[in-house]
């Protein structure tokens, strides 16, 4: 099972003393099967967790077991809030263990821990990228999160054009295994890809973080202005219902089912950043879709055609 997945049920369990696979599979978001088999993974470990089963039943952790921090090291301490940070986001419940597990640290440890809570989120919510490798960069700029050193960034910008800068990494999103990071510039907070770094070297020089710098909120605010951006254009598609998903899957949050008719079609709206946008990604799906509006999305899936046509008849 993934890390953060791991943490995120121990605080569950810790915070509500008992879980079924049903609950635990709801607040992580995944298939029960899945819960069911990260519970089992987790006791066949060795960790303290049973099940109980019958009527109320379901999993919970030995004897009520609690967690006790007071004998970790520094770099322990900073290693487990690395995961605990993003695994912490799926509920209120688990936030409020970990501000308890931040309390049950040693003082001096209290605020790497704290920073290293916030150091990281995860969006699983896809822009269309495929899945990546997690870069080995996320662990050295995790570091610079967490100590607030200063990071000299070489940068390559959509066009592929370099640039150099010095920024104050503040917290990486880890997007669908698409990872960014949020710092501060001297132009103010700026995101940047991090399959664009073409290098980074921490500074000697120190930063304070702003005060109300929240990761969780700076991330809402970048996907409101990437969202509004990429969807400025919207078409009605209509498609076969058993179909919907697929274009779910490719449009992402830019897809809404208006209506299900009871022909087996849908009615569904798309949004791009552009009609021609639109145009090319629906192109592909030949006559299984039916574009009524708008017209300046047909003109251009029109020219396509046409293009096509004479190109290939």
């Amino acid at each position: 099972m993934r890390a953060d997945r791991l943490v995120a049920a121990l605080l569950l369990l810790q915070s509500r003393g008992r879980l079924t696979a049903a609950q635990l599979a709801d607040e992580l978001e995944v298939s029960v099967a899945t819960a069911r088999r990260d519970l089992e993974a987790m006791s066949a470990a060795g960790i303290p967790v049973y099940p109980q089963p019958g009527r109320g039943g379901g999993w919970a952790l030995v004897g009520g077991a609690r967690t006790d921090l007071s004998g970790l090291s520094a770099p322990e301490a900073q290693a487990l809030f690395l995961l605990v940070g993003p695994a912490a986001a799926v509920s209120g419940e688990a936030k409020t263990a970990l501000r308890k597990l931040v309390q049950a640290l040693p003082t001096t440890f209290r605020a790497d821990a704290e920073a290293a809570a916030g150091a990281t989120m995860i969006d699983p919510t896809r822009w269309g990228e495929r899945d990546r490798a997690r870069p080995p960069l996320v662990d050295r700029l995790q570091e610079s999160v967490v100590r607030r050193t200063m990071v000299r960034l070489v940068y390559a910008d959509a066009r592929g054009r370099e640039s150099e800068r010095v920024v104050e990494p503040w917290g990486l999103v880890d997007k669908d295994e698409v990872w960014y990071l949020v710092a501060g510039t001297e132009h103010g907070r700026r995101t940047f890809r991090l399959d664009r770094v073409v290098t980074s070297e921490p500074t000697e020089e120190t930063f304070e973080r702003p005060a109300d710098f929240e990761l969780e909120q700076a991330w809402a605010e970048v996907v409101g202005e990437v969202e509004e951006r990429r969807s400025q254009t919207w078409a009605t598609v209509v498609v076969e219902t058993r179909l919907v998903h697929v274009l779910r899957d490719h449009f992402g949050r830019h897809c809404h089912v208006e209506e299900d008719t009871d022909d087996g079609r849908s009615r569904v709206r798309v949004g791009a950043p552009t009609a021609l946008d639109l145009a090319r990604q629906l192109a592909g799906w030949g006559g299984d879709v039916d574009v009524p509006h708008p017209p300046a999305v047909r003109e251009h899936l029109a020219r396509i055609g046409a293009e096509l046509a004479a190109r290939y008849p």
